[in-house]
Parts: structure tokens; C-alpha cells; sequence
């Protein structure tokens, strides 16, 4: 399955640069939790303080439900989601106590055919 989401930055170019540079090379505690989590493919594109994550998952193993339960119990993935909240925000649109939110598809090109 895929899922489109999105989160904000916080407006200041050095956390900015900050948060892209921790990205170069993501902790590899994190990226071996997205993949034995089900997480296949991940892209994050940014515009201003707009952050667009698009999410490619095993639909066998993925579940958002479980992968909150295996978040919570990972003290690594908890260290980097305290970091990467330090340059983040919430949209104006996400929900209290939710951090990335998920998009509504308005369109698909193949749906023209």
C-alpha cells in the first residue's frame, strides 16, 4: 500500500538544514525498524516547511496499529523521534497527539485511462 503524509518544519534554516543532514544517512536502528516493519519504500520531499513523505509498505506485514506497538517498544526509534521533534511541527490541519498526517487522494492519472 501507499500512504502520502505530511508534517511541517519549524521555520528556521539551520534546524531545516539540520533535519536534511540527519537524513543523509538515517540511523541504521531506524532503518532496519522501518524495514522489518514492513516499510519497503520511503521518500520525504520538502517545500519551504513543508515536509511530503510518500510510504511504500508490504501490506502481509505493515499494519499503522502495529507499527505504533513497535515504535513504542524500540528505545532507538524513541531517541529518534525525540530528536526529530526538536525540528518539526504539526500542520494546522494534524490531529492533538498525532505528528505526521496522513493525505487525501484527489487524483490518480491512471484513473484516466
Amino acid at each position: 500500500m501507499r500512504y502520502a503524509l505530511a508534517l511541517d518544519l519549524v521555520d528556521d534554516a539551520q534546524r531545516i538544514a539540520d533535519y536534511e543532514k540527519a537524513h543523509e544517512t538515517i540511523w541504521p536502528a531506524v532503518r532496519d525498524h522501518l524495514f522489518s516493519n514492513g516499510v519497503i519504500a520511503m521518500e520525504i520531499y520538502r517545500l519551504g516547511t513543508r515536509l511530503f513523505m510518500v510510504m511504500d509498505t508490504d501490506d502481509a506485514i505493515y499494519s499503522p496499529e502495529a507499527m505504533a506497538r513497535a515504535d513504542a517498544t524500540n528505545p532507538a526509534i524513541a531517541e529518534w523521534e525525540a530528536l526529530m521533534w526538536t525540528y518539526q511541527v504539526p500542520t494546522p490541519w494534524t490531529p492533538a497527539g498525532t505528528k505526521w498526517t496522513a493525505l487525501r487522494k484527489i487524483f490518480s492519472l491512471d484513473s484516466q485511462r
